[in-house]
């Protein structure tokens, strides 16, 4: 059976005078910010005092857009008699945002809690090459990186804070058992 002419004319119709007496959704963006829900991934943050230049996070991701430089520095014996130990120190860490895919595996990777999500989304550049971002920027970012949500109060504790827990009170009922006794 053909169509009826100008059926498709009179749905396109319908449908225009049907959202025609809805209220419109448009969002104010520049003038208003939107309302972003949490955890959102934006930019990565980095919290330089815990990265221990590992290189993990460079190593793990797939689009190569991470860049670490560093150097190694002997620190003196901390006792007489003591040897010498080196440490790695951090020259650059830079992350190019025009090759990141966002997938969030330098995070998980970290062993040492240095590099974060930030819901900040605003960082676009009219030059491509402006999109690398140095260690500067990134650790300007770790001010925006939202509170950790809080525990259930229902979960159970973590076996590392028991495990702590329980070593504290031997040590107390240890030092306190030496002092009756010389009394």
């Amino acid at each position: 059976m053909a169509p009826i002419p100008g059926s498709g004319l009179a749905k396109g119709l319908a449908v225009t005078l049907r959202t025609m007496t809805r209220k419109s959704v448009t969002k104010q963006y520049p003038d208003v910010q939107p309302a972003l829900p949490p955890r959102t991934r934006g930019v990565i943050g980095l919290f330089e005092e815990n990265c221990t230049v590992c290189m993990l996070c460079a190593r793990e991701c797939p689009d190569w857009c991470i860049y670490i430089d560093s150097h190694k520095e002997t620190i003196p014996a901390a006792a007489p008699g003591g040897r010498e130990r080196s440490r790695n120190v951090l020259d650059r860490f830079a992350i190019d945002f025009s090759l990141c895919m966002y997938c969030g595996i330098c995070i998980e990777v970290c062993p040492f809690d240095a590099l974060f999500w930030s819901p900040e989304f605003e960082y676009a550049e009219t030059d491509i090459h402006e999109l690398t971002h140095e260690r500067d920027k990134l650790r300007e970012w770790m001010w925006t990186v939202p509170a950790p949500p809080a525990l259930d109060p229902a979960a159970e504790e973590p076996k590392e804070i028991v495990a702590a827990r329980k070593t504290a009170e031997k040590l107390a009922a240890a030092q306190s058992e030496p002092q009756e006794g010389e009394s």
